[in-house]
């Protein structure tokens, strides 16, 4: 039994990207398909589907390498708020990863944005995880 289902996507995608597999499944949930949105819009991944099931759902993502050096383009996905230890931090405080070159996920109650669109806003949350 999964009790941090965020961790777990985190994990299954930096998985699927070290052993070089093109295609991951993930079961679904509505923050995990906010995640994989930012994570399309920003670059980190070719492609996603969500495929809808009578239960759950799943999510297909197509992990991006980089063409030269077959490297994944997700260097390290990392979790920072976990279920034992919330990190929340406001609009002035919102963290900026590898000197802006990655980017912080951060959930608010706007919805799932990253930490340059909530410092945009305004608006504070709780920092789910940093990727670059």
């Amino acid at each position: 039994m999964v009790t941090d289902t965020i961790a777990d996507y985190l994990t299954r995608v930096r998985n699927a990207s070290r052993a070089g597999h093109r295609v991951v499944e993930i079961p679904a949930s509505n923050v995990k398909k906010e995640i994989t949105k930012i994570l399309f819009d920003q670059g980190y991944i070719l492609s996603y589907k969500f495929e809808e099931d009578k239960v759950q759902g799943t999510i297909k993502i197509a992990l991006k390498y980089d063409r030269a050096t077959k490297e994944p383009v997700i260097r390290k996905i990392q979790r920072v708020s976990k279920p034992g230890l919330r990190k929340y931090t406001g609009s002035a405080t919102l963290p900026r990863v590898l000197n802006g070159l990655g980017i912080a996920i951060v959930s608010t109650s706007h919805g799932v944005m990253t930490s340059k669109q909530a410092k945009r806003e305004n608006v504070g949350g709780e920092v789910l995880c940093y990727v670059y």
